[in-house]
């Protein structure tokens, strides 16, 4: 697509801003939100003092046979998600092919994701307007006579987190500078918020089927599409590997995959009983599907590859077809251990069919170890997650003991998992000598001795690539002699151009100038690519990362991360709260205690 569709996005380099949005956009911004949020609160306002409830939730909560707290907000749930969705990953294209924004608001797929996540704050809160009897066993107390579900709560929580990282990400660049990075710690306050609303979707879909011991067409859907929703979301984190352009070590990746992998498809399975694993796949393809051809096709953007995921799914239908899932520790264990051996090595193919960067040989054996820890973990927390699901839509089940501790230990696997896959180092030194010859118009073929010979020898990625000129390239360079690497395809190095040699081995994250341009806004200096010149690697992240400031004091640097990574702690907290004392509640007694793979068919 012409660069010219974007309109404000053409700016130069140096009429973007480096260092945190203009107060004129702040106050725009503002407004928006006040207009949403006062909105919102008019209306939970009104339905509190009795007024009539809107049509639109009485006709739907009709048709679907559900509680009206339940079946506008649901809706209104699934259709947020799906816009923040495609916000996110245009976004993430526009930042890849076009690089800083003019401003927040010049930015178009920003909007989307505004509207989204403020979307999912939305339906939680109209759920809470509309809360009346009946109301599932386990609910929020707010006022003497204003309970709420608990699922509706957490939708509230789960969009204020992640809309508290709209005005904290600007707060983030003014301290530090543009951190154009997904892992930003502002970035992932917006994107976690909204991959844990899924979950607390289910939760809220579970307290209606409590409520009406009915599992209708309209609820079986609801529940297969949340459960891909819960695979989308977890897989969301991946993103920066999916377009080609990882700023951590390829290791993370396979890690993630897993995490994602065997907590959502293991959920799903023992919720959503035979089928389910497959279902929550199925769904994940086609949202993922769209929305990557939205962004390639009629956006003309980069493409967003994603894990396939279908190799996992069977595994874990044929782990419960051989288990069973009763005992729901034992069925986490076994499809943990599938997913992360056999799954692992399927996804490994995959890589090599359809991703940018295939995953190397030289991932072993380090990938295989985490990627398997990651699955036993990630299985038991899914496992858990599906039981307490279970309990809360009032399917009385029995569970061993054991899953009361079992599962925070697995959800402290997971994590220290990918903890043990983020730090990046620089290691011995390494320089390249590089030779540039004119493949076209402003684009060259590249040439690389390295010194040492062997630095690039067992790498994970060496490649030349170029972001942020209109497009990405990402060339996976071939090795020629001894030490001497080529390119494969010509390097844009003009105009806004950033050409770098990125080289990863082990925790190893170096990266090389080839050309950058100069960018007064930071300001930086101009790298020109040379016919012929003598460089050494640094931190990559130096180089990616250029607008981010210099001589930041570290006691401010870590005090912003610890109360980010505070904030996380607690949403994950009363995420896992939440899910438990609404399961806890609707544990009484309703039906005599049966087998997970006995399930009644509730209403149908």
């Amino acid at each position: 697509m012409p660069v010219s569709a974007y309109g404000t996005l053409l700016a130069k380099v140096e009429d973007r801003p480096a260092g945190g949005a203009e107060l004129v956009q702040i106050v725009q911004a503002s407004l928006v939100f006040a207009v949403v949020l006062g909105g919102i609160a008019w209306f939970v306002l009104r339905q509190r003092r009795a007024q009539p409830r809107p049509r639109l939730s009485e006709r739907m909560a009709t048709v679907a046979g559900f509680p009206i707290w339940g079946a506008l907000p649901l809706q209104l749930l699934r259709l947020s998600l799906l816009v923040a969705l495609f916000g996110m990953y245009w976004d993430i294209s526009l930042h890849i092919d076009r690089g800083r924004d003019a401003g927040p608001l010049a930015n178009p797929a920003h909007w989307f994701i505004l509207f989204g996540l403020s979307g999912v704050f939305c339906a939680g809160a109209i759920s809470m307007a509309l809360a009346r009897d009946p109301l599932p066993a386990g609910t929020i107390r707010l006022t003497k006579n204003w309970r709420v579900p608990v699922g509706a709560g957490l939708l509230v929580g789960c969009g204020a987190f992640s809309l508290l990282g709209f005005p904290l990400d600007d707060v983030w660049h003014k301290l530090f500078g543009q951190d154009v990075t997904l892992f930003g710690p502002t970035h992932l306050m917006l994107i976690g918020g909204a991959s844990l609303s899924t979950y607390a979707g289910w939760i809220l879909l579970m307290e209606g089927i409590q409520v009406t011991r009915v599992r209708s067409s309209w609820v079986k859907m609801g529940e297969y599409a949340v459960a891909g929703g819960f695979l989308v979301g977890l897989s969301t984190f991946q993103a920066e590997f999916d377009f080609g352009v990882p700023q951590f070590r390829f290791v993370l990746e396979p890690v993630m995959v897993m995490a994602a992998a065997s907590i959502a498809l293991v959920t799903a399975r023992v919720r959503l009983g035979r089928g389910g694993a497959l279902a929550a796949w199925l769904s994940f393809l086609v949202i993922r599907g769209l929305i990557t051809f939205l962004v390639t096709i009629p956006l003309g953007e980069g493409t967003p590859h994603f894990p396939l995921y279908l190799v996992e799914a069977l595994l874990v239908e044929g782990v419960a077809l051989l288990l069973g899932t009763a005992r729901i520790v034992r069925f986490g264990v076994a499809a943990g251990l599938a997913v992360g051996t056999v799954g692992l090595a399927a996804e490994w193919g995959w890589s090599h069919v359809w991703a940018v960067l295939p995953w190397p040989s030289t991932l072993l054996p380090e990938a295989a170890l985490l990627g398997l820890l990651t699955a036993l973990g990630g299985g038991i927390v899914g496992a858990w997650l599906g039981a307490r699901l279970n309990r809360t839509a009032g399917v009385a089940i029995t569970e061993e003991r054991s899953a009361r501790w079992l599962a925070p230990a697995g959800l402290l696997a997971v994590l220290a998992c990918v903890g043990i896959a983020i730090p990046i180092t620089t290691g011995p030194a390494v320089a390249a000598d590089v030779t540039l010859t004119p493949a076209g118009k402003g684009e060259v073929r590249l040439v690389a001795k390295l010194t040492p010979a062997d630095a690039a020898d067992d790498a994970e990625w060496f490649t030349a690539t170029a972001w942020q000129g209109g497009g990405m390239v990402v060339d996976r360079l071939r090795k020629t002699g001894p030490g001497t690497w080529e390119s494969t395809e010509p390097l844009p190095v003009h105009d806004d151009w950033k050409a770098t040699l990125r080289l990863n081995r082990g925790s190893d994250i170096l990266g090389l100038p080839v050309y950058l341009p100069q960018d007064d806004a930071i300001p930086a200096e101009g790298v020109p690519a040379d016919s012929t010149f003598r460089r050494d690697f640094q931190l990559d992240k130096q180089l990616l990362q250029r607008e981010a400031k210099q001589g930041v004091s570290p006691a401010l640097t870590a005090a912003a991360y610890l109360a980010v990574g505070a904030l996380a702690v607690l949403a994950i907290l009363c995420l896992a709260a939440g899910t438990a004392y609404a399961a806890k509640k609707a544990g009484r007694p309703m039906d005599p205690p049966v087998e997970a793979e006995q399930r009644p068919k509730v209403g149908v």
